[in-house]
């Protein structure tokens, strides 16, 4: 029996998600969590073997759960289960411990493959999962912080002023955010935060 958590804040896609894997006789779900913190006080406290969670959680920046289940619990497997399927995103995963990535329109019979190949040694990536290969990283916590505050509005110098740095240094981590997402100015770093679903409309005010 392979026993899995499902790790995601919107309730409706863990009942999804536990649906699609409660007509296999061979998996089995003994676990739920809304939040990288619940997640890793069900893995202390659950037996599993495979960790299938969402990359943005709401309490802690993207690959903080797969590297501290990793890292906690070094025979787990991980894969994740995300809306979005960025490079960038991918490479994050991938990057932290992540044995497998796979978006949230993939079909049952695609899920229960990748949580069974996953189980016996696999990595694997989604059909509809582009591979990362070896290109830039995804943008750091400090780097996404800057492009928030871009997005919301602030010049270098306000930036700067908020986040006690240089205005040089900001600049940097704008330049360094643009080489990531493969843009060419502020507005199209804000731009391709936002089609990345690194950026938050609700958040970015």
């Amino acid at each position: 029996m392979i026993r899995v958590v499902v790790v995601d804040d919107h309730p409706v896609v863990r009942d999804g998600v536990r649906g699609q894997l409660a007509v296999a006789a061979d998996v089995e779900v003994v676990g739920e969590a809304a939040s990288t913190s619940e997640a890793l006080a069900v893995l202390a406290a659950t037996p599993c073997d495979v960790l299938l969670a969402d990359l943005r959680l709401p309490d802690a920046e993207p690959g903080t759960l797969v590297r501290r289940a990793r890292a906690e619990h070094p025979d787990l497997v991980v894969l994740v289960l995300s809306t979005y399927a960025t490079p960038a995103d991918v490479r994050t995963a991938l990057d932290a411990g992540a044995d497998g990535y796979l978006v949230k329109d993939t079909g049952r019979a695609e899920l229960l493959d990748a949580v069974r190949t996953a189980r016996h040694g696999g990595r694997l990536l989604g059909r509809s999962v582009p591979d990362p290969g070896a290109g830039p990283a995804a943008p750091s916590p400090r780097e996404l912080e800057v492009l928030r505050l871009v997005a919301a509005g602030l010049t270098n110098r306000q930036i700067a002023t908020r986040l006690r740095l240089g205005e040089a240094t900001v600049k940097t981590h704008l330049q360094h955010v643009c080489a990531k997402l493969g843009a060419l100015d502020r507005a199209s770093a804000v731009a391709a935060g936002y089609r990345a679903g690194l950026l938050d409309p609700a958040r970015e005010i």
